[in-house]
């Protein structure tokens, strides 16, 4: 009687012994997600922050743009412009410059008008 008691013992061990690190990888699977997630957000926080660095830096070096009047803003490439142009002229070629940035996927500029 005590043989097949030890047998099951030994049995059940040995598969909870392998089944360990399967364990481990369904419990760690969830913590893996949740990280990619987070640093999924932080590269589009920082695409996000590039793209609307890069918007301003083009905007100052351009003759032809007020760019302390244009207010820049990003959320996930899609880059919005607000904020009061001298010209149609100026608000075209703020848009035009913006939509040449890499990483803009559309520009939103209904808040940016023209004083005249």
């Amino acid at each position: 009687m005590k043989q097949p008691i030890t047998r099951f013992a030994a049995a059940t061990l040995t598969a909870a012994a392998l089944s360990l690190p399967l364990a481990s990888a369904a419990f760690a699977q969830p913590t893996m997600l949740a990280a990619n997630d987070t640093v999924d957000k932080a590269e589009q926080a920082v695409s996000d922050t590039w793209i609307t660095s890069k918007v301003k830096s083009t905007f100052v070096a351009d003759k032809d743009l007020s760019a302390l009047d244009i207010k820049v803003e990003t959320n996930q490439g899609v880059v919005s412009l607000s904020g009061v142009v001298a010209t149609d002229a100026e608000r075209d070629l703020a848009i035009a410059k913006t939509k040449e940035i890499e990483g803009v996927r559309d520009v939103s500029a209904d808040a940016l008008k023209t004083a005249d």
